[in-house]
C-alpha cells in the first residue's frame, strides 16, 4: 500500500488506493482506467480465469503495488455499456518480461455482488471460448 498521506482511503474497503496525485501529480482522486475489449479473443487473452472471483489483465504503464485497489470502466464486445470495474492487483508483468508479455496488472475482482455479476458477463461474452487454451496475457 502506499505509504504517503495523498493516497485516499477507499470507501469500500478502508485501504488506501492509488490516486492520481501520487501516479501523475494529479488531484487526490482515484485513477479510473478505461478498458476496452473490442473483441471476444481480446477478452479471452485479458481474462484470467484462475482467480476464483474473476479477474483481467490490464495492459497499463502506470505505477501500482501488489494489493492496490484499481478502479476501472470496462467495455466489453458487441455491448456499449460501461461495467463497473473494481478490484485488487494480483499479479505485475514488468515492461520487458523475459516472458514477452506485455507489461501490466492482473486485478482480481472483489468478490461481492459486482465482482460476480463483473466475472458472470465475461464468461458470457466469451461463450465458447471460455473453456478453450490459447495465449492469455498472464499464464
Amino acid at each position: 500500500m502506499f505509504d504517503t498521506p495523498a493516497s485516499p482511503i477507499s470507501p469500500l474497503t478502508g485501504k488506501r488506493v492509488a490516486s492520481e496525485s501520487v501516479l501523475s501529480g494529479g488531484s487526490a482522486r482515484p485513477t479510473v482506467l478505461q478498458l476496452r475489449m473490442d473483441t471476444p479473443l481480446d477478452l479471452y487473452q485479458a481474462y484470467i480465469p484462475l482467480f476464483t472471483e474473476g479477474g483481467l489483465f490490464v495492459q497499463t504503464r502506470l505505477a501500482y503495488r501488489l494489493g492496490d485497489e484499481l478502479y476501472g470502466l470496462l467495455t466489453l464486445p458487441q455491448d456499449a455499456n460501461g461495467h463497473p470495474l473494481i478490484g485488487h492487483v494480483a499479479w505485475i508483468t514488468p515492461a520487458n518480461s523475459p516472458t514477452g508479455r506485455p507489461q501490466g496488472l492482473g486485478v482480481r475482482f472483489t468478490g461481492d455482488a459486482r465482482g460476480a455479476m463483473l466475472k458472470k458477463l465475461i464468461e458470457a461474452a466469451l461463450g465458447p471460448l471460455l473453456g478453450t487454451t490459447g495465449n492469455h496475457y498472464t499464464v
